[in-house]
């Protein structure tokens, strides 16, 4: 039986993530993991997460969960989600430039107010259904139609399109990284758990994977 353990540190909709994942993977063994001898004991880490990045950061820290995250980012096969995404990389402009765990190079920027193609403008955050453009392949891609729309809610995004680490792209005002993969790791600023049928295929794929792809 397979251990999953949503990384559970005080912020986001855990409880969504874990009950979409008990549904893709009814054998599996889910968890909310709040210490670090949980996240330690899983087979595999979900990392979510909603609201502001330097909360976020602090309560890794606070809880002793910031090592053990990033063992489980080396060593198994791991998801993160939204904000799970943005701790990724080396900072955020969120809070007066925020460190992040720096397993990816670059910066997370908040959007700027722009317009779309017809001079109407955007809204931050940035709320609803975007298309998604596959960068490479990648076993979390199975199944799921380049360009397939998944649900999106953020301010913020992580500046890093044409970075070799990037495994999926998505356009509102810049073009951002919407997924990214190294090794072991997946990371999707957009929320599977509520993008129905496609997010809980990404889901699936998730639970089935082995961890092995290449490395960028």
């Amino acid at each position: 039986m397979s251990k999953v353990a949503v990384l559970d540190y005080g912020m986001g909709n855990l409880r969504s993530v874990a009950k979409a994942l008990e549904h893709v993977a009814p054998e599996a063994r889910v968890t909310l993991a709040a210490d670090a001898r949980a996240v330690s004991a899983a087979d595999r880490v979900v990392f979510p997460g909603q609201g502001a990045i330097k909360g976020c950061m602090q309560a890794l820290v606070r809880d002793d969960l910031r090592d053990a995250v990033l063992q489980a980012a080396r060593t198994r096969p791991f998801l993160g989600i939204c904000l799970g995404l943005q701790a990724l990389y080396e900072r955020s402009e969120e809070g007066g430039s925020t460190p992040g765990l720096a397993l990816f190079p670059g910066d997370v920027r908040l959007f700027p107010r722009t317009v779309d193609s017809e001079g109407v403008p955007l809204k931050v955050p940035h709320m609803g259904w975007n298309q998604v453009w596959q960068q490479r392949a990648h076993p979390l891609w199975e199944g799921i139609a380049d360009g397939a729309r998944f649900y999106f809610v953020h301010s913020y995004y992580a500046d890093t399109a044409t970075a070799p680490e990037t495994a999926g792209v998505t356009d509102y005002g810049v073009r951002f990284t919407s997924a990214a993969a190294y090794g072991n790791i997946f990371a999707v600023q957009f929320h599977p758990e509520k993008s129905q049928r496609t997010g809980l295929r990404l889901l699936q794929n998730f639970m089935a994977w082995d961890g092995q792809t290449e490395k960028c």
